[in-house]
């Protein structure tokens, strides 16, 4: 998921660009007193390529992880980590860097300003019913669709039950925009993304806006991605 109002800045600034003021932060679900602004992951982390919409990848749901606390998985995590800062985004799903495994991360606020770092690995979805729920209609950006934002109606709470690399269980809970992020993210591991909820017309809309701004983007990609050394 990318996040909206997205800005060209030097990356050693890049936790300076549009984030909440607020200093709260829950990692994996848990507040914690203090966090770096660039998570270790992504120090050690590679610089992966980002799949774009209509790649076979993007489209087909995503296998479970049958093995937790291997160095491959640890590797992929902090890969996508550092391609998800280097891409503005504010999570990235696994088949969004051509792995077609249930896993995502996040680094993303919510409504309130609170910060929520973290990542989870098979990944259910749960959502509040129908009378304990509101629907939002609010601008909603992806790594795969490079350049395009449309308003997307999501649900303002959400629950994802799910482990950490480690095979340790997780519950994460969002509301506002970091439950946006966690159903957004979700909607990648079964093969959809956000373009999926839209209408043919809102779409084409979209498809355009990535034709007309994707190499700007990837431009600003590979900037940010030099200031890294990756």
């Amino acid at each position: 998921m990318r996040e909206t109002g997205e800005t060209a800045v030097p990356l050693p600034l890049r936790r300076e660009r549009s984030r909440p003021v607020d200093r709260r932060v829950r990692l994996q679900g848990r507040p914690v007193d203090s966090y770096p602004a660039l998570p270790p992951e992504a120090e050690r982390g590679a610089v992966r390529r980002v799949t774009v919409v209509g790649e076979e990848v993007l489209g087909r749901p995503c296998r479970e992880v049958t093995e937790f606390g291997t160095p491959e998985l640890s590797a992929l995590i902090d890969d996508m980590f550092v391609t998800m800062y280097v891409a503005t985004g504010a999570g990235l799903a696994a088949n969004q860097v051509g792995v077609d495994l249930r896993l995502f991360v996040y680094d993303c606020p919510d409504d309130e300003g609170v910060r929520h770092v973290g990542h989870l690995v098979n990944p259910v979805l749960e959502l509040p019913e129908a009378g304990g729920r509101r629907l939002v209609d609010d601008s909603e950006g992806c790594l795969s669709v490079p350049g395009a934002t449309m308003s997307v109606p999501r649900t303002d709470r959400a629950v994802v039950r799910g482990f950490d690399k480690d095979g340790n269980p997780l519950v994460v809970e969002g509301t506002g925009y970091f439950a946006r992020c966690l159903q957004h993210e979700s909607d990648h591991l079964v093969g959809h993304t956000y373009l999926d909820r839209l209408s043919k017309a809102d779409r084409k809309d979209a498809l355009r806006q990535m034709e007309d701004r994707r190499e700007e983007v990837f431009a600003r990609r590979a900037e940010k991605a030099a200031g890294l050394g990756r």
